[in-house]
């Protein structure tokens, strides 16, 4: 196993969330500063929800600009963008309205037209405004994932059916058994061709699934992920490893 582990010792949740957030907001400077592009894929879910707080209120603090930073997610539920369940309606929530983001760099992935008509316009777009890399797949400078108890990353389950796992389409309706089921996601091949990936692995009945996803052997989503990569850091507060 190659990624890089991050591991906190001995913090908190919030702690962490700020850790990253401080890390993230590094980056953005340096993009701005060098007048350089910088597109990112968010994530949802608990860690995330942490995670926005902490840039929102520490952007504000150093006075970041956003002016560079296009916004992407690395997945949907496939429901309207004012739905609670929505990844978008999060980040609006809690980063993207907080912090003034222009509307021309959001691109959310649409959840309420068909998915796979939501999954064919995504990509459009992506490849629109980002540059391919050798492997034909459009460049995220990062992406940032969750990691669900059973070891899912963005909705990219276990027990996923082979053209799910080997697909080279940047992005995919999926069927999922969490709901809602119905998704969009970034697939395997999009998330490893990322400059950078940043796995927020925090929260009650995450160790399991990272102990299993570090492990040689393991089958779990973010395990595949892993071997697909020379490099990923993982923030985690567990201290068991």
């Amino acid at each position: 196993m190659h990624s890089k582990v991050e591991l906190i010792d001995g913090l908190d949740d919030g702690i962490l969330a700020r850790r990253v957030a401080v890390d993230w907001l590094d980056e953005i400077e340096k993009a701005d500063h060098n007048s350089i592009e910088y597109r990112v894929a968010l994530s949802g879910g608990r860690s995330a929800e942490r995670f926005f707080s902490a840039v929102s209120e520490l952007a504000r603090l150093r006075s970041v600009s956003f002016d560079k930073v296009r916004f992407f997610w690395s997945d949907e539920r496939c429901v309207p963008p004012t739905d609670a369940e929505s990844n978008f309606a999060l980040a609006n929530r809690l980063l993207l309205q907080p912090l003034g983001i222009r509307a021309d760099h959001i691109h959310r992935l649409k959840g309420e037209i068909d998915p796979c008509e939501a999954a064919e316009q995504a990509e459009v777009e992506l490849r629109r405004i980002s540059p391919s890399r050798s492997v034909g797949l459009p460049l995220l400078d990062l992406v940032f994932l969750g990691l669900g108890e059973d070891g899912h990353i963005a909705s990219l389950f276990p027990q996923a059916q082979r053209e799910v796992v080997e697909s080279r389409a940047f992005f995919l309706p999926i069927v999922g058994p969490k709901p809602p089921p119905n998704r969009i996601t970034m697939t395997y091949a999009a998330i490893a061709a990322a400059s950078r990936v940043w796995v927020l692995a925090s929260g009650v009945g995450k160790d399991e699934a990272l102990t299993a996803s570090l492990s040689s052997e393991t089958r779990t989503p973010l395990g595949h992920l892993l071997r697909l990569r020379s490099s990923t850091r993982i923030y985690t507060t567990w201290t068991s490893r």
